[in-house]
């Protein structure tokens, strides 16, 4: 199962009011497991930033107007997406900026995705705590020491760990028949592997004495002879 993790940072609260998205940064999970493979992207959003923003993600004017528009990069976000789930943390606020871009760019919205957004859940896990990312962090001692302005990728990487540990997945690190597509790079994509056959984990002489310790101990009713 493939999910994306997702997080945008922008000159404010409403793209209604010209608001616009900064800053995307979405990862990749495989069956709960962070895959290596990710989106960032820089954005000019063609006005002024404003200092209560800027205070929060650290990105401002001059750094921003030699970034790419938003319809420039419009096509390889939606293409990495795809149609797969989108693991956000309050998920309307990213959301609304993320059509209202597409919107003005002239292609589709989202309507496909499965939206999955970790503020419900943790708000049902946790009733009347504090649930921002940092709190949740905090809760599940996931490092965000580095965390000292909001940044899309850095987010989206701590919201990976904290969804993980929220939905009690943490051990599906141990299934062994997983083939994971990794980036490595720009370009280069690499698959892995996790296919292991047990029987070459133990020698010959080792095999036919368990098979001879089953058949005398437990006989022909033996599990691993049905």
């Amino acid at each position: 199962m493939r999910e994306i993790v997702l997080d945008t940072e922008t000159t404010g609260f409403d793209p209604a009011t010209g608001d616009r998205i900064v800053e995307i940064g979405a990862l990749e999970l495989i069956n709960h497991i962070p895959t290596g493979e990710s989106f960032h992207v820089y954005i000019n959003p063609e006005r002024p930033m404003p200092q209560s923003a800027f205070e929060v993600h650290g990105l401002g004017d001059d750094f921003l107007k030699d970034q790419p528009l938003f319809d420039a990069v419009a096509d390889d976000f939606v293409s990495f997406i795809a149609s797969d789930p989108l693991i956000i943390h309050n998920a309307s606020f990213d959301m609304k900026f993320l059509n209202a871009e597409l919107k003005m760019s002239g292609r589709p919205i989202i309507t496909e995705n499965e939206v999955i957004d970790t503020l419900m859940i943790a708000r049902r896990k946790f009733p009347g705590g504090r649930n921002s990312l940092d709190e949740l962090c905090r809760k599940y001692n996931v490092d965000n020491s580095g965390r000292t302005l909001h940044g899309a990728l850095l987010d989206s990487e701590l919201l990976a760990e904290v969804y993980i540990e929220l939905i009690e997945a943490r051990q599906t690190g141990l299934d062994l028949n997983q083939n994971v597509t990794v980036k490595t790079g720009e370009a280069k994509v690499e698959k892995i592997a996790y296919n292991v056959d047990v029987k070459n984990l133990i020698t010959a002489e080792e095999q036919e004495k368990h098979e001879a310790f089953i058949q005398t101990r437990i006989g022909d009713k033996a599990l691993w002879n049905v």
